[in-house]
């Protein structure tokens, strides 16, 4: 059976990440969050006092990249798949609405982008390979061979995204979310370098509505079309 290459490009707090992990599982393919390797290297920005209150030194940031290292590595014990930050496990630290807050500006640095890309370009250049994130079908895989576009209501995502860092036990608003959410929306599909656009050849999943176990079958069966050439 042949593999093929998934985009699933979206807004934040879609649910992108999710269903992108389930397929991976699904077909037994390599899962890769985008949307984790920006919020690492936005991680060591906070760390490093690149980015102080809501000012983030671009020169300081684009001159450190080279002591930057983003990568994956498989958990037996979980069965998931674990970001590292220059060698540190760091899924929960790069989860906060303090990351969340400034990723889309460090995201939109043309020089933080190109090399994600390119560590993007290498995970995925055998096939076999589910990729979630923001340019992923336009720039990244521009060929991928099944394209997925996911929306939903942003008072919808912040309402998702607000009960899971409330879950978490995070200090928040529903207000403070709903404002993240809205303006990271606009810094990703404004931004000069890969912003956020639908690819031409994209197939729109809006999930306002629409629960996690029928979007998963909805997009397992494009998926399945796609790997047996039947669309």
């Amino acid at each position: 059976m042949r593999k093929i290459t998934i985009a699933i490009d979206g807004y934040s707090s879609t649910g992108k990440s999710t269903v992108a992990k389930q397929l991976a599982d699904y077909l037994s393919y390599v899962y890769v969050d985008t949307g984790a390797m920006y919020r690492s290297i936005t991680l060591y920005a906070l760390n490093e006092g690149i980015i102080k209150g809501d000012e983030l030194n671009k020169e300081a940031l684009i001159a450190a990249l080279p002591k930057i290292e983003v990568a994956f590595s498989y958990d037996s014990d979980s069965g998931t798949s674990q970001v590292l930050l220059n060698g540190e496990r760091v899924g929960s630290a790069i989860r906060t609405l303090e990351v969340s807050e400034h990723v889309s500006p460090v995201a939109a640095i043309p020089e933080v982008r190109k090399k994600l890309v390119a560590i993007q370009h290498q995970m995925g250049k055998e096939g076999g390979i589910v990729m979630d994130g923001r340019d992923i079908g336009t720039v990244v895989f521009p060929n991928a061979e099944l394209k997925i576009f996911m929306t939903a209501d942003a008072a919808e995502r912040a309402k998702r995204r607000y009960l899971e860092l409330k879950n978490r036990g995070d200090d928040i608003t529903y207000d403070e979310v709903y404002e993240n959410v809205t303006e990271r929306d606009r810094i990703d599909t404004t931004r000069a370098d890969s912003p956020l656009v639908k690819a031409a050849d994209a197939i729109e999943i809006d999930n306002t509505e629409t629960n996690l176990e029928d979007q998963f079958h909805t997009i397992l069966q494009l998926a399945k079309d796609r790997i047996a050439g039947r669309i």
